[in-house]
């Protein structure tokens, strides 16, 4: 730990905002400031009593956090990166596959923020590859091969300590590098939203080791941009130009009928992707072979998002968890048109499926790929839409089908508790996310309100 006896305390300074009056601390450290605001004077007092104690007694301070050494926290004992990897560690039991994934974006982020020098017998490329991949992958740790160990090793003799969370003015300049991309553009808001949702988890750790005092992140309005969760109506697709892209993937030389009966079931009962490529035979009821004019009945009960063999706890690329916002045995079912009841009917017998079988399979048995499903729908949406809706929002993500649905639900008047419970949302979550899709309404809900009369008109 860097020290300094350099040390001059400046008197209590005075703001009286909107909101209050503050008393800030002042003193400075070879000629750089530091400031600790406080609510009350007394406070402000206690505080600059404390410091001009310390400087009188000839005691150093810390050029990081600038408090005199006796006030140092456990936080100068701990490296900064030996702190990330054991929180890693802490967060991979308690969390799913994603979730890990992102943890490790976070952390390597955060450290690459922390080093002392920029690194120059290694490319950075490699150093947040090793972070990511390695350091803070509690599955992978211990097979990272020689040169990646190397890099490790530099790391952590080049991290700042923990103490460098009690800098306000460093914390500042971690979160400003945390939020901006490679190629020196401000991150999404979701993203950055993300990554201080971590980072605050990560504090609390710390502080319930006793590692820091308080949590430094910044907070209140303006600590992190606003996201919003409403669906862009943009992104959603006309049932004529779905029809011509569900053609298209039927057309396709290989596997075109089963990602048919995939992306159909997706369309005409809304589940998300990973819950859909979860189903298996036993989870749809036909209505007799002689009745293909009546609806179907399906079940959900599990998803199987795609996470990656490096997250997973068994290595491999699926993740197998019970429904979203759910409890691990909760199922939901959905009501199928006779249109999907034909084309469910059709992909069984021409698939030669039996019950326990997977309903959507991949060319070679097992469970369907997210990566062929994402290049046949790429490929059938560029083909069947003109270039200008290609470059637009509509239907540019395999997640957009479900928002199509759910939108139409609420457009034909399905009450939006029932349209809640086929979904898997709350009625609050629906109402937030699809509010500005809902259309069609409107006349009728004039002529309502025209009849319930408002003030009489004045001569």
């Amino acid at each position: 730990m860097e020290t300094t006896y350099k040390v001059k305390v400046w008197k209590i300074a005075v703001y009286k905002g909107a909101k209050g009056t503050t008393y800030t601390a002042r003193w400075t450290l070879d000629g750089r400031e530091y400031r600790e605001p406080f609510g009350t004077r007394a406070l402000a007092d206690s505080f600059r009593s404390e410091l001009v104690s310390a400087m009188r007694r000839g005691e150093a301070f810390s050029r990081e956090t600038g408090r005199p050494v006796s006030h140092a926290s456990g936080a100068s004992a701990v490296n900064w990166y030996d702190f990330a990897v054991q929180f890693a560690d802490a967060q991979w039991h308690r969390t799913a596959g994603n979730s890990r994934k992102n943890t490790a974006k976070a952390l390597t982020a955060t450290t690459v923020a922390f080093l002392r020098t920029s690194p120059t017998t290694f490319k950075p490329v490699d150093v947040r590859t090793a972070l990511r991949e390695f350091a803070f992958n509690t599955r992978r740790r211990e097979e990272a091969p020689p040169e990646v160990a190397t890099i490790l090793k530099w790391v952590e003799r080049n991290t700042l300590s923990m103490a460098a969370w009690e800098d306000p003015v460093k914390v500042e300049g971690v979160l400003r590098s945390v939020d901006t991309l490679l190629d020196g553009k401000r991150a999404a808001a979701s993203s950055i939203k993300r990554t201080r949702r971590i980072l605050n988890v990560a504090m609390a750790y710390a502080i319930k080791h006793k590692i820091l005092r308080r949590n430094p992140l910044p907070k209140g309005r303006g600590a992190t941009p606003k996201t919003s969760n409403a669906v862009d109506r943009r992104s959603l697709i006309h049932p004529q130009r779905m029809a011509r892209i569900l053609a298209r993937i039927r057309r396709r030389t290989r596997g075109g009928r089963r990602l048919h009966a995939y992306f159909s079931t997706l369309y005409y009962t809304g589940p998300r992707p990973e819950e859909a490529v979860a189903m298996y035979v036993d989870d749809v009821t036909l209505p007799p072979a002689d009745a293909e004019d009546q609806w179907c009945d399906i079940l959900f009960h599990t998803a199987e998002p795609e996470v990656g063999k490096n997250w997973t706890d068994d290595g491999a690329i699926h993740e197998e968890r019970g429904l979203k916002g759910r409890a691990d045995d909760d199922t939901r079912i959905v009501p199928g048109p006779p249109a999907l009841t034909r084309i469910i009917r059709e992909h069984i017998k021409a698939e030669g499926l039996k019950p326990g079988d997977r309903l959507f399979q991949g060319e070679n048995g097992g469970i369907l790929a997210g990566s062929v499903a994402r290049r046949a729908w790429g490929t059938a949406r560029k083909a069947e839409l003109t270039e200008r809706e290609y470059e637009s929002p509509m239907g540019r993500r395999i997640y957009d089908i479900r928002h199509t649905r759910l939108t139409k639900w609420l457009n034909d008047g399905i009450p939006p508790a029932q349209v809640a419970y086929w979904a898997g949302n709350s009625v609050p979550v629906l109402l937030a996310f699809y509010a500005g899709c809902i259309e069609g309404q409107l006349p009728d809900l004039k002529r309502r309100m025209e009849a319930q009369g408002d003030l009489p008109e004045l001569p």
